[in-house]
């Protein structure tokens, strides 16, 4: 086992090494907690954990202060109320780039802006590529270069298996179609929340625990040429063969949410399952070894999440956090 991991490390640096291949990892920082530290605090701990990149979901004033100077790079999102204004008026797009980025700019160091958060489907659909393209004509309006995307969970699939028959759902295509259009245009990624969780316990009697995990040893699905030992990499892949029917090649992804929750949910939601996936999902994306479709191709993802957050719906949901609201950690994790 150790001359096999040995091995592993050898290839993985070496594959890197030709590749030029460089993945990231970073953190999903939620505030829905009644309990949690001070932003100041929150930012100390992520530099002190060599956590270099995060995503938040709304412009907190306190927070976007605390990042001045930290060099952590930020994902900013847009409330998902604030869509349908930011479509359908350009001067709201205007306010909200010189409410949100500009005093923060350049002491923030912005790498997305995403309109919305997991609204496809859903009644606020139709908004978010308006909102995406008054958003961007701000920006640049402000000689600010920030790429813009939005975030979709994983129910904008309507297929995901095998991998490379992925397809977004019909309902959704014409949403997607205009989306993905503007993000290959502007060469942005495509964010996108993916949780092999939610599919194992969705279908445990078909999808394998170990699979999602991320510790199978051996294939458990093969697609072609292509064999996949770990669900994520499959999820991922059925996602970038949706983009590329939809004239997406070029379209890359960043998973902007993965995680396991440490309790909620029996013997599945357990300290060790999520111990093992994050450490595992953290191994593999720094690995730089991509996908089996796209080898060697980075997968920027950003854990979910940094904080167990008490004003979530209780149960899992509140179970996600990689550290307690006082700092400590719900269990060993390295980002090193």
């Amino acid at each position: 086992m150790a001359s096999s991991f040995i091995f592993f490390c050898i290839f993985a640096c070496f594959f890197i090494a030709q590749s030029g291949a460089q993945s990231d990892v970073g953190v999903n920082y939620g505030l829905l907690g009644d309990n949690l530290p001070a932003p100041d605090a929150t930012i100390g701990l992520l530099k002190s954990r060599n956590i270099t990149e995060a995503r938040i979901f709304d412009p907190n004033p306190d927070v976007l202060r605390a990042l001045e100077g930290s060099n952590i790079e930020v994902v900013l999102g847009v409330r998902n109320e604030d869509l349908q204004q930011l479509a359908s008026d350009k001067n709201a797009a205007t306010s909200w780039v010189a409410n949100n980025v500009v005093p923060h700019f350049p002491a923030v160091k912005f790498r997305y802006i995403t309109a919305g958060n997991e609204v496809i489907p859903g009644p606020l659909a139709t908004f978010v590529y308006g909102a995406m393209q008054n958003l961007d004509a701000a920006l640049k309006s402000a000689n600010i270069t920030v790429p813009v995307s939005t975030a979709v969970s994983y129910g904008v699939m309507g297929a995901a298996f095998p991998p490379s028959s992925g397809a977004f759902l019909d309902s959704e295509l014409e949403v997607m179609g205009s989306i993905v259009s503007f993000l290959s245009k502007n060469r942005s990624p495509l964010l996108a929340n993916v949780y092999p969780y939610y599919t194992y316990t969705n279908d445990p009697v078909h999808v394998r625990l170990d699979y999602a995990l991320g510790t199978s040893q051996h294939k458990v699905v093969a697609d072609g040429l292509n064999q996949y030992t770990l669900l994520l990499d499959a999820m991922v892949v059925a996602m970038y063969a949706a983009l590329e029917k939809m004239g997406g090649q070029d379209v890359r992804i960043v998973v902007s949410e993965s995680g396991w929750p440490s309790a909620g949910n029996g013997d599945i939601a357990t300290l060790a399952n999520a111990q093992t996936y994050v450490n595992n999902l953290i191994a593999h994306v720094s690995s730089g070894l991509g996908t089996p479709r796209r080898p060697g191709s980075a997968m920027e993802t950003y854990v979910f999440a940094l904080f167990n957050e008490d004003l979530k719906p209780s149960g899992t949901e509140q179970n996600f956090g990689l550290f307690h609201p006082d700092m400590t950690e719900v269990y060993p994790v390295s980002f090193a």
